[in-house]
């Protein structure tokens, strides 16, 4: 019989953060967070405790954890949309019914004392967060920002009465076969007829120092209405930031202002460190700091991160220095290609951008959706 635990004691979060370690260890797909990241949910301090009521439970089968999973209230999210949801997240089980039952009731219960009447997920504290199930694409490596899961994982959220809500794809992007120049001409034109021009920094603190204050709000307009965003907190700043500092390179990001030195558009790309963290699990030992700066002076491959443009510079092709940019990017630092990361299916503006090169949409992921009021 599957009992349900919640996670209260050092070694049932240490439990609850080492389980899909342990899952997925010989999954060559398989990337992990950083586990000092993992840990800091469990802190008295995290950054979302202020926002989220949050809940974790482990499954265990006797005294072996088979599954786990974590349950969030993002009230920020639950004001900006008038909804009362409760996002579930870190599932991840053994391919066994009961135990996915087991786990989504727990969550639910919890959720429906708290006055909630909707579940969604996976969707984490925030878009900054890994979201989405992976439902094709499973002989892919992951990217650090995305979590792998195994095949069946649908079939047992849907056996719990979960359905669709939205899907994410994922692309390669490679250099075009051609078209390239014309591209780069045609955002020379852009920048010049919107009296456009890049941003510059000598070092990544002067960089922050200079836009972090105005790509945040751009981010926030830019995204407001995106399936799953909420409005950043001094605290997600602050994260960001500290993330940003530990894996950016400027080379890789591009800050484009107009004549009043406002930013309009930015977009960020990071090192691929997916390969870098995978044999440490996640933990930053000497060997995996080593592969770490690796990574970040030598990509192979970039991943997209954050991309925000002014909403009144969206139908004036500013997007399309982004994409020139990115095509700078991969042709300098002989780069094998770059991935999107998650892009919304019905994001069109998003999804025509990425025409411009050779792409191959390799990974799917889905939210899922289910009422509990009428449970």
């Amino acid at each position: 019989m599957i009992q349900i635990k919640e996670v209260k004691t050092k070694k049932e979060q240490k439990q609850f953060i080492e389980f899909p370690l342990n899952l997925y260890k010989d999954n060559d797909c398989f990337v992990p967070p950083l586990y000092g990241d993992e840990k800091s949910m469990f802190k008295p301090d995290f950054v979302y405790n202020e926002t989220c009521d949050i809940v974790n439970y482990l499954a265990l089968d006797g005294d072996k954890v088979v599954g786990r999973i974590q349950g969030i209230i993002q009230k920020d999210a639950n004001r900006k949309n008038n909804e009362k949801r409760v996002r579930f997240t870190r599932f991840d089980a053994l391919d066994r019914q009961e135990i996915a039952d087991a786990l989504f009731k727990a969550v639910e219960d919890w959720a429906i004392t708290k006055g909630m009447d909707t579940a969604v997920g996976p969707l984490g504290f925030s878009d900054l967060e890994r979201e989405g199930l992976l439902i094709e694409g499973f002989d892919q490596l992951s990217t650090f920002e995305e979590q792998y899961n195994a095949p069946y994982y649908q079939k047992l959220i849907e056996n719990c009465g979960y359905e669709k809500e939205v899907d994410w794809t994922e692309s390669k992007l490679y250099l075009p076969d051609e078209g390239a120049e014309n591209l780069l001409k045609m955002t020379d034109y852009v920048m010049k007829r919107y009296n456009l021009h890049f941003g510059e920094a000598k070092n990544v603190n002067e960089f922050i120092r200079k836009y972090a204050d105005e790509f945040f709000a751009l981010l926030d307009k830019a995204y407001e209405n995106l399936y799953g965003t909420v409005p950043f907190t001094q605290g997600m700043k602050d994260q960001l930031i500290t993330s940003f500092k530990l894996i950016v390179d400027l080379k890789h990001v591009a800050v484009i202002l107009d004549e009043n030195d406002r930013v309009v558009c930015m977009g960020i790309c990071f090192p691929s460190i997916a390969r870098a963290v995978q044999k440490s699990g996640g933990r930053l030992t000497p060997a995996a700091l080593v592969r770490l700066l690796k990574a970040i002076k030598r990509p192979d491959v970039i991943d997209l991160g954050l991309i925000a443009v002014e909403p009144e510079y969206m139908n004036r092709g500013v997007a399309t220095v982004i994409s020139a940019e990115l095509i700078k990017m991969l042709r300098r630092d002989n780069i094998d290609h770059a991935e999107t990361n998650l892009n919304l299916e019905n994001n069109f503006a998003i999804q025509n951008q990425w025409k411009r090169f050779k792409e191959v949409k390799h990974k799917r992921r889905r939210a899922f959706v289910k009422k509990i009021s009428d449970r």
